[in-house]
């Protein structure tokens, strides 16, 4: 495993992140064999944790803190804070209301004093940046959380808080985690640029595209809609969709190339997404042991430059074939009636 430093922050982390999303009821239920899970991978070298408090309503942190008992001094332990939890108009977003009960909430949990980084899930554009970062900048001083971030963050976004930091004497994003992956390259074009001139640390999820880059959907296979993943989220699988044909095209020449290598689709996959300068570590997010196996096998892996040519030619650099799944759309883009000045207004004018 290779190590690398958390942008300006001086902890040491290695080049792949053990995402605990799928610990907990929507993944993997049992807290035993999720605990051996993440015990494997401290063994192999693995010593950044990222959970959040809303995966599985909090049973995620729940079993990392079990997990930790007894190593918790190994670990870069990494949280994250935004979406609700539970009932009531004040139980989510960023405000200093929130951030300072969710972070307790979260150190009970993950039964530890301290949150090594404590990142804010998305934006929130009822909270003035100000008001997010004074409450996170108190954490720190108050020995309760040692660095934070932020995650999937638009770059505006970005350089707003860092001036608004700079301006008023308060404690800066020191990482973003924004999706990153073959098939999703936009946060080349100005999140990463970004980030590397703040000295941020970048620790990117989704680097298999919500599988698309497993192997596992392939453009000659029938998808089952009616199960699994895919009925869940139909519009992310349903190859009829434009952007799903261009994920699907894309993975067949992906598979080609990774084969000329002599290597499977999600060891290029996550060597692709470790060689970009910018980026600090990649998370995975195994459910089970065979899981963890397949994707550790990518760690000695790296990339010349022409076969990263080659995938400037399949997929060219800052674009992305489809929306990255989870990633935080603008209100000004999901509300129609920001766009739209009221029908009098457009008969006068």
């Amino acid at each position: 495993m290779r190590y690398r430093t958390l942008g300006g922050t001086g902890i040491e982390v290695s080049t792949y992140c053990l995402g605990a999303m799928m610990f907990g009821s929507v993944g993997n239920p049992d807290h035993d064999e999720c605990g051996r899970i993440i015990h494997a991978a401290l063994d192999h070298g693995v010593n950044v944790v990222d959970t959040a408090d809303m995966y599985s309503a909090g049973e995620s942190e729940t079993i990392v803190g079990k997990a930790l008992r007894g190593r918790r001094d190994e670990v870069v332990l990494a949280t994250k804070v935004h979406f609700p939890m539970g009932e009531g108009p004040n139980r989510g977003g960023n405000s200093r209301r929130w951030i300072v009960r969710a972070v307790e909430e979260s150190l009970r949990r993950l039964g530890t004093d301290w949150i090594d980084l404590y990142q804010v899930h998305r934006p929130d554009e009822r909270t003035d940046i100000e008001e997010t970062l004074g409450a996170l900048t108190d954490l720190v001083r108050a020995g309760k959380i040692r660095a934070f971030g932020c995650s999937t963050f638009p770059a505006a976004e970005i350089v707003e808080a860092q001036h608004v930091a700079e301006r008023r004497g308060l404690g800066r994003f020191r990482t973003e985690q924004p999706p990153y992956s073959l098939v999703a390259r936009g946060i080349e074009a100005s999140v990463l640029p970004v980030c590397q001139r703040y000295r941020m640390g970048v620790l990117v999820w989704s680097p298999l595209a919500s599988g698309f880059l497993t192997g596992r959907y392939r453009r000659d296979r029938p998808v089952d809609l009616t199960s699994g993943r895919p009925a869940l989220t139909p519009g992310r699988f349903d190859p009829a969709l434009p952007h799903n044909a261009a994920k699907l095209d894309a993975v067949e020449q992906l598979v080609a190339l990774a084969d000329d290598l002599g290597h499977t689709l999600p060891e290029l996959a996550l060597a692709f997404t470790t060689a970009h300068p910018a980026v600090t570590s990649t998370i995975i997010g195994p459910r089970t042991m065979d899981q963890l196996d397949g994707l550790l096998k990518a760690a000695s892996v790296a990339l010349d430059d022409a076969t990263l040519d080659r995938i400037d030619e399949i997929v060219p650099p800052g674009t992305d074939l489809y929306p990255p799944d989870g990633a935080w759309r603008p209100p000004a883009l999901a509300d129609a009636t920001r766009r739209r000045r009221p029908p009098g207004d457009r008969a006068a004018a």
